[in-house]
């Protein structure tokens, strides 16, 4: 099983802003307490690349990828800190270019049917899409998968447990990003408690929408 078919099997990726990167090893214990084995930590604040680098090489089983990846640079650094997948805001052909080199699996973020022929060019059908609730969220995600029948999505903004089963009843969808599961403020506090039964609250409607 690859990369991607892991993260297609979890359904669920906790998207994570972290200002600590000390706290990298108590974050990923409450996931995996939680039964999730895989985490998109984003480069927006100077922890991002540290936290993935410990939280990589302290859990190794573990699919660590960096999120808000904007430029090449990023994604190579992001690459050498540990990140076993890259995820971007948008399409960036010279971010899909360091991936491609390095093996290492892209999820662009599109919504429009331009965006997606644009991550097709280059080969890649696994796709974020973002932000979610913002630019119509499932109905729009069915919409664009009928033209577009070999492309996955993974829809990511405004992601929470109330609205999460819409998105994961699409056949097209292969995850879900959620940053409500491990959210800054929470992490900040250090109440894993919490993020490991956000965890497992989600891991479970996962379960009972794909059995």
């Amino acid at each position: 099983m690859n990369i991607l078919e892991k993260i297609e099997q979890l359904g669920v990726m906790p998207v994570i802003v972290i200002d600590n990167a000390d706290d990298a090893p108590a974050l990923a214990e409450a996931l995996l307490a939680g039964g999730v084995y895989a985490a998109e930590i984003t480069m927006r604040t100077a922890a991002g690349r540290a936290a993935i680098e410990k939280m990589s090489k302290e859990y190794p089983d573990m699919l660590v990828g960096a999120g808000t990846v904007l430029t090449a640079e990023a994604a190579l650094d992001a690459i050498n800190a540990g990140s076993s997948f890259i995820v971007s805001p948008g399409f960036n052909p010279a971010v899909a270019e360091v991936c491609a080199k390095y093996n290492i699996p892209y999820l662009p973020g599109v919504v429009t049917p331009t965006e997606i022929d644009m991550a097709l060019s280059h080969g890649i059908n696994w796709l974020k899409f973002f932000p979610a609730e913002s630019f119509g969220g499932a109905k729009t995600i069915k919409a664009l998968s009928a033209p577009y029948s070999d492309v996955k999505f993974m829809p990511t903004g405004g992601i929470t447990l109330d609205n999460i089963a819409d998105y994961l009843k699409l056949p097209c969808i292969y995850c879900c990003g959620a940053s409500f599961i491990a959210e800054r403020a929470l992490i900040r506090e250090h109440n894993f408690a919490e993020i490991t039964r956000r965890c497992a609250d989600a891991v479970e409607l996962v379960k009972q929408i794909r059995g």
